[in-house]
C-alpha cells in the first residue's frame, strides 16, 4: 500500500487547490466590498474599509425614492435594451453564420476576413462619427435618431454583429453538413432546415453569445452617455453614473446600492443560461 506524504500531495495536486482559493478571494473581494459599502450608512469610500462594520438599508431607500433619480426607469430601460438586443443579436449573427458556414458565394472569404479585421478597432474611433450620424437621422427619422432607445440598439446591433457572426461560424462548422444534406432530400429548404435541424443543434453557442451580448449591453457607457440625454430614458450605466460625477459627490453608498441592484438580472441570466453553456459546451466536443 503506497502512502502519500503531505509535500508530495502538494507538489502534485495541492497547488491547485491553494491556487483555486487565492482565485476565488480574488474575485469574491471585490463584490462583498461593493456590497459592504451599500449598507454603510455613512456613505463614503473611507468610511467603508472595514466590511460590514454597519448594517443599514437606507442607501437603498434613497436610490429608490429620490424623485430627481429615476432609478427603476434607468433599470427598465436597460432590461429593455438589453433583452431586445441579445435577441437581435443572436438571430441575426445566427442567420449570417448559417449562410457563411453552409453556403458558397462570391465574397464569402472577403466578408469573413472583413467581420475579423474590423473588430480589432477599439468602438471609441466610431463615436464620433456615430454621434454625426445619428444626429443626421434625427433631422429625417426623428423616431430612431439621437435620445431614442431604437436608435441606441440599432448601434448595438451594429457593432455587436460582426464578433458574434465570427464567433457563431466557428460552432456552426462543427454541424455535419450531411445533417443538412439529409433534410433537402427530404423536401426541406434552407428556412426549414435553420430553424427545425440547425438551431437546435447550435444553442450552446446561442445562449453564450445572448449572455455576452446582454452582458456587454448592459455596461455599455460611453456610446449611451451621448445617445441618451434625458435623464428618463438613461440606462443604469449612465444614470449611476451622475450619482458620483459631481464635485465631492458623497453619493458612494447609492451608488454601491444601485450597483448591487443592477448586477442581480446579469447573475439570473448566468445561472439560467449555465447549463446549456456547460451541457452544450460538453456536447459540442463529442460531437
Amino acid at each position: 500500500m503506497s502512502s502519500t506524504t503531505p509535500a508530495r500531495w502538494f507538489a502534485d495536486t495541492g497547488w491547485r487547490h491553494l491556487l483555486g482559493v487565492l482565485a476565488v478571494a480574488f474575485a469574491l473581494f471585490p463584490l462583498l466590498y461593493i456590497v459592504s459599502v451599500s449598507v454603510n450608512p455613512t456613505g463614503t469610500l473611507t468610511g467603508s474599509n472595514q466590511l460590514f462594520r454597519a448594517f443599514d438599508l437606507a442607501n437603498y431607500e434613497k436610490l429608490l425614492s429620490n424623485p430627481n433619480q429615476p432609478f427603476l426607469a434607468w433599470f427598465a430601460n436597460t432590461l429593455v435594451i438589453g433583452v431586445v438586443t441579445s435577441v437581435a443579436t443572436v438571430f441575426l449573427g445566427a442567420l449570417a453564420a448559417y449562410a457563411f458556414s453552409r453556403m458558397r458565394f462570391t465574397g464569402r472569404r472577403l466578408g469573413l476576413m472583413t467581420l475579423l479585421l474590423v473588430q480589432m478597432f477599439p468602438q471609441f474611433l466610431a463615436v464620433v462619427a456615430i454621434f454625426l450620424l445619428m444626429v443626421g437621422i434625427s433631422d429625417v427619422f426623428p423616431a430612431i435618431g439621437l435620445g431614442t432607445h431604437i436608435g441606441l440598439i440599432m448601434i448595438y446591433l451594429g457593432g455587436a454583429l460582426g464578433v458574434n457572426t465570427f464567433l457563431m461560424y466557428g460552432f456552426f462548422n462543427t454541424i455535419p453538413t450531411s445533417i443538412d444534406e439529409a433534410a433537402k432530400i427530404d423536401g426541406a429548404g434552407h428556412a426549414r432546415t435553420f430553424f427545425t435541424i440547425v438551431l437546435p443543434l447550435v444553442i450552446p453557442i446561442l445562449a453564450v453569445v445572448g449572455l455576452l451580448s446582454f452582458i456587454g449591453t448592459t455596461s455599455e457607457f460611453v456610446i449611451a452617455s451621448i445617445m441618451l440625454t434625458d435623464p428618463e430614458s438613461q440606462t443604469l450605466a449612465v444614470g449611476l453614473y451622475s450619482l458620483i460625477s459631481g464635485f465631492q459627490s458623497q453619493n458612494w453608498g447609492v451608488f454601491a446600492a444601485g450597483a448591487v441592484i443592477a448586477a442581480l438580472p446579469v447573475m439570473l441570466l448566468f445561472l439560467f443560461l449555465q447549463r446549456y453553456i456547460v451541457g452544450g459546451l460538453t456536447a459540442g466536443a463529442v460531437k
